[in-house]
């Protein structure tokens, strides 16, 4: 399933608020990406839910029509209550390889926004069209269901900056699962 959102709402894109999204401003059936209209209708952010992935799918060009194709990346229904979806049952991990997925966007975007939980430390790293770092932030440890640190699961990311052409979550000799990954034009 795929949501289109009014743009998420920043006093100081520093300070790294939680985010707050408005209703739907349009039903997507209405939407026509070819015309154009993603960048002229009120509508400028767009949030995935993983729900209608075969478990185990491969998560690679799927949402290729909303500009993004992601990489190490499938779609799971997690069997380890440590890592519980934020809504839904499904969530995407990094796999193949442990601890890392990338998304990277047909055409730059100003802000991405995932709901996290792994067993290290996150970093949430956005790139520029040079592939050169631009922005990054990052969860204070692991967050997993049920475990002594302290943090919950699901911690939400959030990077707003002009020209984000990738973005890159890693977690150093860990696991990391996303849900509702978003982002805005």
């Amino acid at each position: 399933m795929v949501e289109i959102l009014k743009a998420p709402i920043h006093e100081d894109i520093s300070k790294q608020h939680p985010i707050e999204f408005a209703e739907p401003s349009c039903p997507l059936q209405t939407l026509n990406l070819s015309a154009g209209e993603l960048s002229t209708n009120r509508c400028t952010c767009v949030r995935l839910d993983w729900e209608d992935l075969r478990c185990f799918e491969v998560v690679n060009h799927q949402f290729q029509q909303w500009e993004v194709m992601f990489d190490n990346a499938i779609a799971l229904r997690p069997s380890n209550p440590a890592y519980p979806a934020y809504s839904g049952v499904m969530v995407i991990m990094g796999a193949p390889q442990d601890g890392w997925i990338a998304a990277t966007f047909l055409r730059p975007v100003q802000f991405v926004s995932s709901f996290v939980t792994s067993s290290r430390r996150t970093i949430l790293t956005a790139f520029d069209k040079h592939h050169k770092p631009i922005a990054q932030v990052e969860t204070p440890g692991a967050n997993l269901a049920h475990a002594d640190a302290g943090r919950s699961p699901n911690v939400q990311l959030s990077i707003a900056i002009p020209n984000i052409h990738r973005v890159m979550f890693h977690t150093f000799n860990g696991h990391l699962t996303l849900d509702d990954f978003c982002f805005g034009f």
